[in-house]
């Protein structure tokens, strides 16, 4: 299949958004943020829409409204004690508003489709370096704030009385995860995030206790899930999204019947 430079684009991008999405989704499954990070990938349909009704990439409106969004979330965590009901409520709105994007732009409704549930078999080059780019910001971003995020999420109380900034740790950490989300997206689509994003996280959290051995599992889970899914879809003229999903599922559900070992570290 590797004949083809469609499948080839294909692989590299899905594996680079795989290990962004594998790293981050293990910290976004630790600290029980799923939620926002899904609420994200809705919000940033709205961006991506909008920003193809005024002729400007649909990745670089996705990347700005999620992004936008990330920063909002991480500044009222803090002090919202119903903030998934808040988050639930601007995830709503933003769908409504893309869906008039839409309604306004019928000539985008093809390209609609593909951001709600991925498109990885149309993937160029140009899309490759841009996944490169974000791809590089989060992990950069990540290995920044790695520390304090790790002790703000295992000890949020102690590390607030240690002095912890607290707020800017959580805005920053949405904002990379934000930044993933986008990247995501290309690959799954807005609606399939969880796939890429959660499911491996949540299968090595359950399979290994280790920090580092949790995030190189969640890493090689998704990468293992991308690739095997393009290959799945390329034999079976399934969609790559919802073989992608299917594998993700598995690992989960397979991981549940591991017997319990001592994995959480909180």
């Amino acid at each position: 299949m590797f004949q083809y430079e469609f499948i080839t684009n294909a692989f590299i991008a899905s594996g680079i958004v795989a290990v962004v999405s594998g790293v981050t989704g293990y910290f976004l499954v630790m600290r029980g943020q799923t939620f926002a990070g899904h609420a994200l990938s809705h919000i940033g349909f709205a961006g991506a829409t909008g920003a193809g009704l005024i002729g400007l990439s649909p990745l670089w409106g996705l990347v700005g409204f999620t992004l936008m969004a990330g920063i909002g979330m991480g500044l009222m965590s803090e002090r919202i004690s119903n903030r998934d009901v808040a988050i639930g409520v601007v995830l709503a709105l933003s769908l409504g508003f893309g869906l008039l994007f839409l309604h306004y732009y019928t000539s985008f409704a093809s390209q609609a489709t593909a951001l709600l549930f991925g498109n990885v078999l149309a993937v160029d080059r140009g899309m490759i370096a841009a996944l490169g780019v974000l791809g590089a910001v989060v992990v950069v971003g990540l290995g920044v704030i790695m520390r304090p995020l790790i002790f703000a999420t295992l000890q949020p109380e102690l590390a607030e009385a240690k002095g912890v900034p607290m707020r800017f740790i959580s805005t920053a950490f949405l904002a990379i995860v934000a930044l993933a989300v986008a990247a995501c997206a290309q690959i799954v689509g807005v609606l399939m995030v969880f796939t890429l994003m959660v499911g491996p996280g949540a299968t090595a959290q359950r399979l290994t206790g280790g920090l580092w051995s949790g995030l190189a599992a969640a890493a090689l889970l998704a990468l293992a899930e991308a690739w095997l899914g393009i290959a799945i879809a390329f034999e079976t003229d399934w969609p790559v999204s919802f073989c992608i999903a299917v594998l993700s599922a598995i690992g989960y559900f397979a991981a549940m019947m591991v017997p319990a070992t001592a994995r959480h570290a909180h």
